[in-house]
């Protein structure tokens, strides 16, 4: 759909709108605008008019013209065939540089003076309306000899071009688009002032309508006496920039007509209807072999098939006689429905009826006859003829709060009010709290309340309604249980991964043993009164010494490694019960092969831990004396994860070993619950390279790492990412104490670190344990 920004301004008011205003509003209201093209005509072109026309002596296709230019006249001498005496035209004076770059200079041609040029349109830069110079009428409105053509609207005018969805054949006309801008600026539509120029012969007495059956069309004739129709310079104009043109003057009258109002409108000879010269036409609604409506004469010959396409025979010609106006309307969804039936051929005015035309027939009829009358000496017959199918009017109610709730922003009443009638809905009939809406005919796209909200949405603008996150609730299905099995599940699958065998076991266990270690076991009055046997007469509050005998069992069978957990119930005092996950690591700590010569080496405190963070994480062990008897007295600790501690690690104590037939062994047991399992978040990592410096430095043997940990913790510079010690080594020289070395990791997220940055880190660490705990550098 293509529409000028003058265009749009005879329609609605859009003083103070810029055309990127008008492209914006536009695109927002759902309307995409194609493309945008300026017409802007040069400088030192002027308007003027010729006064003498001369045949050129020695050419016959040259005049020699005297044009007043406000200023003066001028000898212009120019080779359009329809250029004449008494014609108000456009001039490029001396100094105009004309689009196509050509500068206008005082010439001679064929010896004669000409200073300035008569202009066609596509010379200033409009659209090309056909041979010759432009002829100028009173339709572009008042100017001044002289005064320069840009100045005047038609000729400084902005192109739209919007590309239009199925659905809104009720843009498909310059009225239809400045509804939509009603709406969207909140300015009223210049409604078509009707004239009546209808003369006393009545059309009764030269047009007869008779149909052979019911049919859903709309038509509407009036006839016109036809005599000097000048097809005004404006039409001309208008047809060229949205690219269309016609063979006769009154086609194009009612192609511009109906471009401007949306009402299909056609022109008929009358004596295409009459037999052997009698003054009464006689039309026929009728359906041709395809079951098409279709208007024709008593004989049958067809004169068009409504809203797809009119015969040649029956189009006027001539700029005279008697000329019968049809305004027509036919539903779109009939008319495709029957054309993906059966395809005809089908004429240019089929994509305007196909998608939904403007039913107001009459306002129609009576802007087309207006045009007429002024650009000719016609007359109109008084009355109309017509036929017509009842309009069965659509309601869709709809409250304010289903609005907002579908919206999702609460609108004020009065702004959903003025939008929908601004859009041609009456809500006459609305209460305080419900609408009750009306749906316009040439809305046939509006079947219910999500439609009329996004005819809200559109004009509100989607930019100014508050953004929300969509929600879709659901209830959740699944309880703790589930969950709680997941997590044991999957850290059965890490275990099994990281080199254990499962070990399952009753939840019983002998209570005689556990007291011996140090567990509190069961109180007596909640004790089991009927023990399946004598060895498992108590709830367990470990997994440790289920999987002690199962260690103990395989070494006994000959496995040389013994690798086992289990994840299972234990029970407090109080038959409370929680799970845990215990691991137990003895003997060697791979399998005999060749890359260790068949002397594989015996499991150590650093690889079972090692192990233990391959299942749980990124761990910490501090120092811990358990309160149980299974553990070595200098080999036990805390583990810590994310600063909580989720359970205890330690060498079995060696009677223990001898007594179970054990080699080294190692034991972890943690509280499942503790652990974290949930989905993993994403951190930002810096993308500056990280640097490493380490740090000898002497302390104490008996100060506890756990110390320096903290000094360094407390007192390290943002750039410090991590630190971990890395060597321990101890002489005679050294006495009591050792040299402990600490690689530190520094990384900033702002630059790549420089040597003094990281030297200034560096120092501050340890000046903080020199302070703190007096010790330096080695």
């Amino acid at each position: 759909m293509i529409v000028t920004k003058s265009w749009l301004n005879e329609w609605i008011d859009l003083e103070g709108i810029s055309t990127k205003e008008l492209a914006d509003t536009f695109n927002a209201i759902g309307l995409e605008v194609d493309r945008i093209h300026e017409y802007r005509v040069p400088a030192k072109i002027v308007f003027g008019k010729v006064l003498e026309c001369e045949k050129h002596p020695d050419a016959d296709k040259l005049n020699i013209c005297q044009v007043d230019i406000g200023s003066c006249v001028r000898q212009i001498v120019c080779g359009a065939s329809n250029v004449r005496a008494g014609l108000h035209v456009v001039v490029a004076t001396i100094g105009a540089v004309m689009p196509s770059g050509l500068a206008i200079k005082p010439v001679k041609l064929r010896g004669v003076d000409s200073e300035g040029m008569i202009c066609s349109a596509s010379e200033i830069g409009l659209p090309d309306l056909g041979k010759g110079i432009m002829e100028l009428d009173e339709s572009i409105g008042s100017f001044l000899l002289g005064q320069e053509v840009n100045e005047n609207p038609l000729f400084n005018d902005d192109l739209i071009e919007i590309e239009l969805t199925a659905n809104r054949g009720d843009c498909l006309s310059i009225r239809g688009v400045a509804r939509d801008l009603s709406a969207a600026f909140d300015r009223p539509v210049k409604e078509y002032e009707q004239t009546d120029n209808d003369e006393k012969r009545g059309i009764g007495r030269i047009l007869s309508l008779t149909h052979e059956k019911d049919l859903d069309v709309n038509l509407r004739y009036k006839a016109i006496d036809l005599k000097a129709l000048v097809l005004p310079f404006v039409v001309k104009l208008r047809l060229g920039q949205i690219e269309e043109s016609r063979k006769s003057d009154i086609e194009a009258m009612t192609l511009y007509v109906t471009h401007a109002t949306g009402v299909i409108l056609r022109a008929y000879r009358h004596d295409f209807f009459t037999k052997d010269d009698e003054p009464m036409a006689k039309i026929v609604l009728g359906e041709d072999e395809n079951g098409y409506a279709c208007i024709k004469t008593q004989e049958g010959q067809i004169a068009s098939i409504v809203g797809i396409i009119q015969k040649d025979e029956s189009k006027v010609t001539k700029n005279e006689g008697i000329v019968l106006l049809e305004a027509s309307y036919i539903p779109p969804d009939i008319i495709s429905k029957k054309m993906a039936e059966k395809k005809i051929e089908s004429g240019p005015m089929f994509y305007k009826t196909s998608r939904g035309s403007e039913p107001e027939l009459n306002g129609g009829l009576s802007y087309c006859i207006d045009l007429i009358e002024s650009n000719s000496v016609s007359s109109t017959f008084s009355g109309s003829i017509e036929l017509s199918t009842s309009f069965r009017e659509k309601n869709v109610i709809v409250t304010k709060q289903e609005i907002d709730e579908i919206i999702g922003a609460n609108i004020d009443k009065i702004v959903i009010t003025k939008i929908l009638k601004n859009l041609g809905f009456d809500v006459s009939k609305s209460s305080v709290d419900k609408f009750v809406i009306s749906i316009p005919q040439f809305r046939h796209d509006i079947t219910n309340k999500q439609d009329i909200v996004e005819e809200i949405v559109r004009m509100v603008g989607i930019d100014n309604i508050p953004s929300k996150p969509f929600l879709l609730k659901e209830e959740n299905r699944l309880e703790d249980n589930y969950f709680e099995y997941k997590k044991r599940s999957v850290f059965r699958h890490r275990c099994a991964q990281s080199g254990f065998f499962e070990s399952v076991h009753f939840v019983f266990d002998e209570k005689k043993i556990l007291e011996s270690y140090g567990f509190e076991t069961t109180k007596k009055e909640l004790e089991l009164l009927n023990p399946i046997v004598q060895t498992l007469d108590t709830l367990r509050p470990t997994l440790l010494t289920g999987l002690l005998k199962a260690a103990s069992s395989n070494i006994k069978n000959g496995y040389a490694s013994v690798r086992l957990f289990e994840i299972g119930s234990v029970f407090t005092p109080t038959r409370e019960e929680s799970y845990k996950m215990s691991f137990v690591f003895s003997g060697d700590k791979e399998n005999e092969n060749l890359a260790n010569s068949g002397k594989p080496e015996k499991v150590d405190f650093a690889f079972f831990v090692q192990k233990i963070a391959d299942v749980v994480g990124d761990i910490e062990l501090r120092e811990y004396r358990t309160k149980h008897t299974l553990s070595h007295t200098y080999q036990s600790a805390e583990v810590l994860l994310n600063n909580t501690v989720i359970g205890e690690l330690f060498r079995v104590h060696p009677e223990v070993e001898n007594a179970y037939d054990l080699y080294r062994t190692y034991m972890c047991e943690l509280d499942l619950h503790k652990i974290p399992y949930a989905l993993k978040t994403a951190q930002q990592r810096s993308k500056y390279q990280a640097s490493f410096r380490d740090l000898s430095i002497i302390m104490p043997k008996d100060m506890s790492y756990e110390r320096v940990k903290d000094v360094i913790h407390t007192h390290a510079r943002k750039e410090v990412v991590r630190f971990y010690p890395v060597d321990k080594y101890s002489d005679e020289s050294l006495g009591d104490n050792i040299s402990l070395s600490l690689r530190f990791v520094l990384q900033s997220d702002e630059k790549t670190l420089e040597e003094e940055d990281i030297t200034a880190a560096m120092d501050s660490i340890l000046d903080a344990l020199n302070k703190k705990l007096g010790i330096g550098l080695r």
